[in-house]
């Protein structure tokens, strides 16, 4: 069986679209539906949402999230 190491050195000779693909595959298949991770998300964005409402947490602008990283 190849381990990762053999399997990358492989795609080194991949055309660059070809990588890309390769990469989009590789992680759509590691985006697998989850039952319980998808409740804890609902549960955790109807908590934020409730906190907001009730002035607990405040809001922030797209344009201060993303000054932060230029």
């Amino acid at each position: 069986m190849s381990t990762a190491k053999d399997i990358f050195m492989e795609t080194m000779h991949l055309e660059p679209a070809e990588k890309a693909k390769l990469v989009d595959q590789l992680i759509t298949s590691l985006d697998k539906p989850d039952k319980d991770l998808d409740k804890l998300w609902s549960e955790e964005a109807e908590s934020r949402l409730e906190g907001y409402k009730l002035g607990k947490l405040k809001a922030v602008s797209l344009e201060q999230v993303l000054s932060k990283y230029k």
